[in-house]
């Protein structure tokens, strides 16, 4: 009996470890979650003012989202730009990313200046007479953050 055939009879005559078998399984449901739930990230980013005053980081759960320019009087900190991954995205994790990178900057809120869906790029996809096109669109979020004075 040749090397591979020997350690291959001796696997299968070796009882099972369930606390491995479990293990795995275990490895294996964990690491399929994301397939199962979809991966609907947002990527967020911010850009400070220049010349603009500096401050302290806020907290994220402090910051308020405005669709216009408040009548008190506030500086202007920077632009916070967000970019969710797929239009499934829930608002409400495209608020919370926009919330996250105001406080970095010291906001007490953001004014939400741009909010549009584009078309970024597209896919054609079969052959000469049956063509299909694919279109890949993308949401971004640019809003102002701003401190009260």
């Amino acid at each position: 009996m040749n090397t591979h055939a020997h350690n291959l009879a001796a696997f299968v005559k070796t009882p099972l470890n369930f606390r491995s078998v479990r293990h795995v399984a275990l490895s294996l449901l964990l690491s399929s979650i994301p397939l199962l739930t979809g991966c609907e990230t947002v990527s967020s980013s911010h850009t400070q003012e220049i010349g603009g005053p500096r401050y302290a980081a806020s907290n994220p759960a402090q910051v308020q989202i405005l669709n216009a320019p408040p009548p008190r009087a506030h500086v202007r900190l920077g632009e916070v730009r967000v970019q969710p991954s797929s239009k499934d995205v829930d608002a409400a994790k495209i608020e919370d990313a926009l919330r996250t990178e105001a406080a970095k900057l010291g906001a007490d809120a953001v004014v939400v200046a741009y909010d549009h869906t584009q078309l970024v790029g597209a896919q054609i996809t079969g052959d000469f007479l049956n063509r299909s096109v694919d279109l890949t669109e993308r949401r971004t979020v640019v809003a102002v953050a701003i401190k009260h004075l």
